[in-house]
């Protein structure tokens, strides 16, 4: 039979004092009032006991859990094939080691309410949350950061001002339909990432709007069709585009993925990319450079997105956030082939 491992209150028992005062001298709790030989006698005791430093015990005593989450809008099985997710918790989890913190991820369906990550917070599992793609009808974000809660969003919403790590999702949209524009189209559809309701869907979406006001061309919601997140949704939302008395020439996909599935309803229907319709992406994948044809996009700085996050995060839990709390990071523009911009223009 395994001897088990002694407690604080057997050692209290041993030393003749209370548990409280064990716990005191045991996690070198400051300002407390104890004698060196109340002390002495507490820490003899634990060593003829063996007794060990418990990490739970130690981090529940300091009120602190030493790990932040990463909550992630995505359904379990799709996260797991999400392209964008791995180098944005790559940089959550160095930085988060650098500081002394384990990292928790927690998935949550897209259509699943708050109470997931709400439950986290509230049962002080975690010190504090990072959410990716935060909803603008989640009322739990405001709810949190009102009472105190550390908490940064990949993303932004601009009715409650709760530290976030971003970039300019306008201005990113932007650039890549003024490429588009710049390359003679005027019949460009676009494709979201996900519903409106996801914030950086929509900024997407207003950049697009606005690269097309910018030349005067009128904005036309048959257009415009909605992906969710998979590549599937984009393969989907290319048939109405196609159905068109006026089909487009060129395709704007507010992400790698969902412009992967466009790929693959262009493919099927026989149309040669980019000859026949163009197509520019969204975040930079490792597979855009290898799709065929390589996918043009907007390349994103995954890892200093999580980087960013988590050490604002940190900062947060530690009461020394800095002034500036939104962080917006540069994207570029990759020009590969599925634009058809002259080879002189192609970049790595």
């Amino acid at each position: 039979m395994t001897q088990s491992h002694p407690t604080q209150r057997q050692i209290a028992e041993a030393a003749g004092v209370s548990r409280t005062t064990v716990s005191f001298v045991l996690n070198d709790v400051p300002d407390v009032r104890i004698s060196p030989e109340t002390r002495q006698r507490v820490l003899d005791a634990a060593r003829r006991l063996n007794y060990y430093p418990d990490v739970t015990a130690r981090r529940l005593a300091s009120g602190k859990t030493s790990t932040i989450a990463l909550v992630w809008h995505c359904g379990p099985d799709q996260c797991y094939q999400d392209a964008f997710l791995p180098g944005f918790l790559q940089g959550i989890t160095r930085a988060a080691h650098h500081y002394g913190y384990y990292v928790i991820f927690r998935p949550i369906e897209p259509d699943e309410p708050g109470d997931g990550y709400v439950e986290l917070a509230r049962g002080r599992q975690t010190d504090g949350l990072i959410i990716s793609g935060p909803r603008s009808d989640d009322p739990n974000l405001s709810r949190l950061h009102q009472d105190g809660f550390p908490l940064v969003l990949h993303g932004w919403l601009r009715s409650a001002d709760i530290p976030s790590t971003d970039v300019d999702n306008v201005c990113s949209a932007m650039t890549a339909v003024q490429h588009l524009l710049a390359l003679g189209h005027r019949r460009i559809g676009m494709i979201t990432n996900a519903s409106l309701a996801y914030v950086a869907s929509r900024q997407r979406l207003d950049g697009y709007r606005q690269a097309l006001e910018q030349l005067g061309l009128p904005y036309d919601e048959s257009l415009v069709q909605y992906g969710d997140f998979v590549e599937e949704s984009g393969r989907a939302a290319m048939e109405p585009l196609l159905a068109c008395d006026e089909p487009p020439t060129a395709i704007f996909a507010a992400s790698d993925v969902v412009a992967m599935g466009a790929l693959w309803a262009l493919r099927d229907r026989g149309l040669r990319v980019p000859e026949d319709v163009a197509v520019v992406g969204f975040d930079d994948i490792p597979a855009a450079r290898f799709v065929t044809p390589a996918l043009t996009t907007i390349r994103v700085p995954t890892f200093g997105l999580g980087w960013s996050a988590a050490e604002l995060l940190v900062r947060i839990i530690d009461r020394d956030p800095p002034k500036e709390i939104h962080v917006i990071l540069e994207t570029d523009l990759v020009v590969r082939d599925s634009c058809g911009a002259s080879a002189g223009a192609c970049q790595s």
